[in-house]
């Protein structure tokens, strides 16, 4: 006889495990089921996000920039470093044991919580009818090797994340070829590393390594740079990245072979002004390949039971996760919407709580995007260009970081802050950000927009001074053209 759960959840990344959890704390009979393994072979909870994702890049972010500060910040505040040195292999190893802490973490919460975990990949069999024969039950397997186990469930959760998307002409070998996690994994910094794709993996893994000493270039497709984002915070970005951090960044790029030869790599393109496609050679030493990422569903058994997928290989949902079959869910990369770990936990939430007969819900207009380069880069809500497309009537206030006290002391004035406000009624429609610490500084703009506070009352709350938060505010002014500070 199978095991028979109220809910199965396969995949154990941002989405799936606290979907698992939440699911537990609302007393439903869990199991958590995924097949990750960590390098010497064990399971390792967590997903990408945890494994090869956000913890470690940003591990890595944080030593990289601490190293950029002791190099060429500390000396305008007096402290004076002689003989310093960068030691890659203790950074990856102080990376690697706050991995394992937090994915040996995930174990100890599943276990808190009681929810069964299952290490193996799970396939979906075929729906069938419990004892009443009121409710159909779905049959998955569960595989580890050479071990199979098949279990039963009233509901399924399916949170299998995602992976990098591969070019047929650059194949990924973790070693010269690399995706995130070859490069999050390099035990010395290359001379010469190229990029191909300006998104934000690209820009994170190569102004990492450009800190610890490479020359980078990021070489991009689309015709502009970071064009999801606020064209105006895009061109400050450029403008720092390339002038102060020494990225070298190109855009409107076709990439027509790659060579890899015994000593380097040859990426051969053309750019935007090569109206006759002639050919410019990028000679690197590493290459990573940072193209996006595409939903983990091939391997998933959607074609066992009928599963809607979309020509992309998403899983079609409707506006509660729910899928065109009965009780069976899905949340986070495999679904519509921006491939971001809080906006999959969210979803897991939402769906433990619509299965135990509450009101799961998630607002994808205020998901918030954050890049964590240096300077940082955050937004919610509408960019300007998409308000002008959209033929919106809107106001702008904007507010610099150089302007601002706490931003002076830290040694960190570049960027600003933007706010955007319905011309007619002042409820926000965007806030979009680039300066220091912005990551932090933008979950104000979306309980903001979440409450539909207008420009008006964002600027009549009392922010700490100083704090960076008063740029927020300043911007918030001068939306009505009364900023203070400047």
């Amino acid at each position: 006889m199978s095991q028979l759960f109220d809910v199965a959840v396969i995949g154990a990344g941002p989405g799936g495990y606290v979907a698992a959890i939440r699911c537990a704390q609302l007393g439903l009979n869990t199991v958590c089921i995924d097949e990750w393994k960590n390098p010497q072979g064990k399971p390792s909870l967590g997903g990408t996000c945890l494994n090869v994702g956000c913890i470690p890049s940003k591990a890595l972010l944080e030593s990289s920039e601490n190293y950029e500060r002791a190099a060429h910040k500390f000396s305008a505040h007096g402290i004076r470093i002689e003989g310093l040195s960068v030691d890659i292999p203790v950074m990856m190893s102080r990376k690697d044991k706050i991995v394992a802490g937090f994915t040996g973490g995930v174990a100890m919460l599943l276990k808190k919580n009681k929810v069964a975990s299952m290490h193996g990949h799970g396939t979906l069999l075929k729906s069938g009818k419990d004892a009443s024969g009121n409710h159909s039950l779905w049959q998955i397997e569960v595989k580890n090797g050479d071990q199979t186990e098949a279990i039963e469930a009233k509901h399924v959760i399916i949170a299998t994340g995602s992976t990098p998307r591969t070019l047929p002409f650059a194949p990924v070998d973790n070693e010269r070829i690399l995706d995130n996690t070859g490069a999050l994994a390099m035990k010395e910094a290359p001379g010469r590393l190229g990029v191909i794709g300006g998104g934000v993996i690209g820009l994170e893994m190569g102004s990492l390594w450009r800190r610890l000493g490479s020359e980078v270039t990021i070489l991009e497709a689309l015709p502009g740079f970071l064009m999801a984002a606020d064209e105006q915070v895009a061109k400050e970005a450029r403008k720092i990245f390339t002038r102060e951090s020494g990225l070298v960044i190109k855009t409107g790029i076709k990439i027509s072979g790659i060579k890899t030869g015994e000593k380097s790599i040859t990426v051969e393109y053309a750019d935007a002004e090569d109206i006759q496609g002639i050919s410019q050679k990028l000679e690197v030493d590493k290459l990573i390949v940072a193209v996006g990422r595409v939903p983990n569903t091939a391997e998933l058994g959607a074609e066992n039971i009928g599963l809607k997928l979309d020509k992309r290989g998403y899983i079609e949902v409707d506006s509660n996760c729910r899928t065109n079959l009965p009780n069976i869910y899905a949340v986070g990369d495999v679904v519509r919407g921006p491939m971001l770990a809080h906006k999959a936990s969210e979803e897991g939430v939402a769906v433990a709580e619509t299965i135990a007969g509450q009101a799961g819900h998630v607002n994808l207009d205020t998901v918030p995007w954050v890049i964590y380069t240096s300077p940082e880069i955050a937004w919610v809500g509408k960019t300007e260009q998409e308000l002008k497309a959209g033929g919106v009537q809107y106001k702008a206030g904007q507010f610099p970081f150089m302007a601002n006290g706490r931003a002076r002391a830290l040694g960190e004035t570049g960027g600003f802050v933007k706010v955007l406000t319905d011309a007619n009624t002042d409820r926000i429609l965007g806030i979009h950000m680039i300066g220091p610490y912005v990551s932090e500084m933008i979950a104000e703009a979306v309980v903001a927009m979440e409450f539909a506070a207008s420009s008006e009352d964002i600027a009549r709350i009392v922010h700490a001074h100083p704090s960076l938060s008063e740029v927020l505010h300043e911007a918030a002014l001068s939306v009505d053209k009364r900023a203070i500070h400047i």
